[in-house]
C-alpha cells in the first residue's frame, strides 16, 4: 500500500489540516490545561452530579470524564446527548455546556434547559450563539482556539473540565498527569507521524488491516471503554467507513456469541482489543479466552496496550493511535479526511424545517 508511505500525497489530501491538528495535539492539552486554570468558577455547596451537554466531538469529553472520574470523584458524571436534560439537574448539578462550534442546536436547548432548572454552568466553546449567551447571562466561559475540526479538539473540550474540577475542590491536582500525559504524546507522534514508513508505524499497519475490513473495536469497562468508542467515531468521520464497538465484560454475556454466521461476513471483521495494565484481573483472563475463541472467525485480532503511568497519558496513548490510524485509513480509501459533508447536509436539511 504504497499510499501510506507517500508523504507529500497525504498531505495534499488532507485539506483540513487533520494531520496538523494531530501533531500539535499534546501542545494542546498543555494549553487545555491553562485555560481550565484560568476559569473564573467557585466552589459549590452540596454539588450532587455532574453534567456534560454535548453531541459529537463535543461530547466525547465529556466520556473521558466520566471514566476518569468514576474512581476519583464522589458524585456520578453524566453524559447528555439531547435536547432535554435529565430531570434529576437541578441546583446541586453542575452543567458543563460543550459545543465547540457554539450553535448546536441540542446543546444550546440543553443549556437553556440548566438555567431554567438553576444549576450551575460552565461553558466551553470557540464562542458562536453559546459564547454569547453565556456572556450575556454571567455564565462563565472556557473560550477555547477555534479552526479545527471538533473531533481533533478532545484536549479543549477535556481537560478544562478537570481543571475545573479541581479549582472546584473535587479532584486533586492533575498538573503532573497532564504533564506526563503532554510527554508521552510528544514522543508518540514520533512514532506516528506521516513520515515513519508503514512497517515501522502500528497506526499505518493497522490502517491497512482495517482497508476493506469492518473494525471492531473492543474496551474494557472503566478504563477502555470510551476509547473503543473514540475509535469508532473516528473511523466513521474520518475515513468515512462503518466500525463496531463495545465492552468487556458485557459483550461476553450477548456479542460474543453472535460471531458464527454468516462467516463470509465475518471474515471482514478485524478486531482490536484495547488494554489497559489496570483492567480488572478477571476481564484480563476474559481477553484470552475471548482472543482464542475469535481468531478462526474473523480476519484478524490484535490487542494493544496503553502507555504511561497516569490515567491520562494511558487514555490519551490509545486515542492517538486511534485517531492516526483512522486519517490513514482515510488515505487507503481515497478520501478527504476532513469534510463531514453527510452531517453537513443534514444540517442543512434540519435548518429549513
Amino acid at each position: 500500500m504504497p499510499v501510506l508511505d507517500d508523504v507529500q500525497a497525504m498531505y495534499n489530501a488532507d485539506t483540513k489540516g487533520m494531520l496538523k491538528a494531530l501533531w500539535e495535539l499534546p501542545e494542546q492539552c498543555a494549553r487545555a490545561w491553562e485555560l481550565g486554570m484560568a476559569a473564573d468558577v467557585s466552589p459549590m455547596d452540596d454539588l450532587r452530579q455532574v453534567v456534560v451537554t454535548g453531541l459529537g466531538g463535543s461530547a466525547i469529553g465529556g466520556d473521558l470524564l466520566r471514566v476518569y472520574a468514576a474512581q476519583r470523584l464522589d458524585v456520578p458524571v453524566v453524559v447528555n446527548r439531547d435536547y432535554v436534560l435529565p430531570e434529576f439537574v437541578g441546583p446541586h448539578t453542575l452543567v458543563f455546556a460543550v459545543s465547540y462550534s457554539g450553535n448546536t442546536e441540542e446543546t444550546l436547548s440543553a443549556y437553556a434547559q440548566a438555567r431554567e432548572k438553576g444549576a450551575s454552568l460552565v461553558v466551553l466553546t470557540t464562542g458562536g450563539k453559546l459564547g454569547e449567551m453565556a456572556r450575556n447571562d454571567g455564565v462563565p466561559v472556557i473560550t477555547v482556539p477555534g479552526g479545527i475540526a471538533p473531533r481533533s479538539a478532545t484536549g479543549y473540550l477535556f481537560i478544562p473540565t478537570l481543571a475545573v474540577l479541581y479549582r472546584m475542590g473535587l479532584l486533586p491536582d492533575l498538573s503532573h498527569e497532564v504533564a506526563e500525559c503532554v510527554s508521552l504524546l510528544q514522543s508518540m507522534r514520533e512514532e506516528l507521524k506521516p513520515e515513519v514508513p508503514r512497517d515501522s508505524n502500528q497506526a499505518k499497519m493497522l490502517a491497512a488491516s482495517f482497508h476493506n475490513r469492518i473494525p471492531v473495536i473492543w474496551g474494557s469497562s472503566g478504563t477502555t471503554e470510551v476509547v473503543a468508542q473514540r475509535w469508532k467515531g473516528q473511523i466513521n468521520e474520518n475515513a468515512k467507513a462503518p466500525a463496531c464497538w463495545n465492552v468487556f465484560p458485557e459483550l461476553n454475556h450477548n456479542e460474543l456469541v453472535g460471531f458464527e454466521f454468516p462467516g463470509e461476513l465475518l471474515r471482514r471483521l478485524y478486531v482490536v482489543i484495547l488494554r489497559d495494565p489496570r483492567d480488572h484481573p478477571r476481564v484480563q483472563k476474559r481477553f484470552a479466552i475471548t482472543r482464542e475463541i475469535m481468531e478462526g472467525a474473523v480476519a484478524g485480532v490484535v490487542e494493544i496496550m496503553a502507555r504511561g503511568s497516569g490515567a491520562l497519558a494511558r487514555m490519551y496513548s490509545l486515542v492517538y493511535i486511534g485517531d492516526y490510524a483512522s486519517v490513514y485509513l482515510a488515505m487507503l480509501y481515497g478520501v478527504d479526511p476532513g469534510p463531514v459533508r453527510v452531517i453537513d447536509t443534514l444540517k442543512a436539511r434540519l435548518a429549513e424545517e
